[in-house]
């Protein structure tokens, strides 16, 4: 975001703030800009010597804007969408992609599916500042319809009203095991051999988690769960020390699998596929960034050299 200001307040200024509202955090606020945390604290005493008046209130539950913080809050972030609107209008004039982007992806695509699609992004558009956090499924949603990102990848995309979605690829899910276990031997197995195994999975509020206990459901299989996780890497790391089996994309094990820390078994009755999305906010105009971005994504010769 460039150097433009209104009324003697800098656009970054109005970010800043509205990033430590929605976040509570003069951290993450400062994380998220690419700054340190005296300089939030310093703009945000600028905008409270402006304006005559507090305008966050700091606890331990976080920062929290008074009611004229909530004042400006509220017309920044309008002000910020118009700016970020006429940007993408400007950009889309000229001939060269840049700009900022901000995707936002769950951990088991960002970490092992996006990084062959990222390289050749910035490969051929070099000037765009792309900027990738991992997070959990429904904080990509709120952020893709609080504006605070450009585009999310999430697995099994949820329908919603302020939400569209774009479909990506589909991930082979199998199961995974440590050396030692009876099914490391095992090449190909049916999901009722899982039934009284100890299993390591996600949270429950993930869509994967969710997706998985409805098939076990449906085939009357009960797994025991031995512990439940927000990331796969969490989960590829209790399997590795024998706290269960799990099933989880096969692109995500690769390199365990290569070095011999996991097994791979895959599921001779199920072809378990996990569906991948992106998502952005309904009604939002894509910046040309964005747009180049979703081609790549979807590109069919990427797709086929990823599987």
């Amino acid at each position: 975001m460039s150097r433009a200001n209104i009324g003697g307040v800098h656009i970054e200024t109005l970010k800043v703030f509205c990033d430590v509202v929605e976040t509570g955090s003069f951290s993450v606020a400062a994380s998220q800009n690419f700054i340190t945390q005296s300089a939030v604290s310093q703009q945000l005493r600028t905008l409270e010597s402006k304006y005559h008046c507090k305008l966050l209130e700091r606890g331990r539950s976080g920062a929290k804007p008074t009611a004229a913080g909530d004042i400006l809050y509220r017309a920044s972030r309008e002000i910020l969408e118009k700016y970020r609107e006429i940007e993408t209008q400007l950009q889309e004039s000229g001939k060269v992609v840049s700009g900022a982007l901000r995707i936002a992806i769950v951990y088991s695509v960002g970490l092992h599916e996006l990084p062959p699609y990222m390289k050749e992004y910035l490969r051929e558009f070099p000037q765009v500042n792309v900027h990738v956090e991992y997070s959990r499924p429904n904080k990509i949603y709120d952020d893709a319809i609080a504006g605070r990102i450009d585009l999310g990848i999430v697995a099994y995309p949820a329908k919603h009203p302020q939400i569209t979605i774009l479909p990506f690829r589909e991930d082979k899910l199998v199961l995974v095991c440590p050396p030692t276990h009876p099914l490391a031997s095992v090449r190909k197995l049916t999901l009722n051999r899982l039934d009284g195994e100890a299993f390591v999975g996600y949270d429950r509020d993930i869509a994967t988690r969710k997706a998985l206990d409805q098939l076990f459901r449906d085939r009357g299989i009960n797994v025991r769960y031995s512990g439940e996780y927000d990331n796969i890497e969490t989960i590829k790391r209790a399997v590795e020390i024998n706290q269960g089996v799990s099933i989880v994309p096969l692109a995500s094990v690769q390199h365990e699998v290569e070095h011999g820390t996991l097994k791979v078994a895959h599921l001779g009755d199920e072809n378990l596929l996990r569906p991948l999305g992106i998502v952005h906010k309904k009604g939002r105009h894509l910046s040309p960034a964005a747009v180049k971005f979703i081609e790549v994504l979807r590109r069919p010769d990427l797709q086929q050299l990823h599987d």
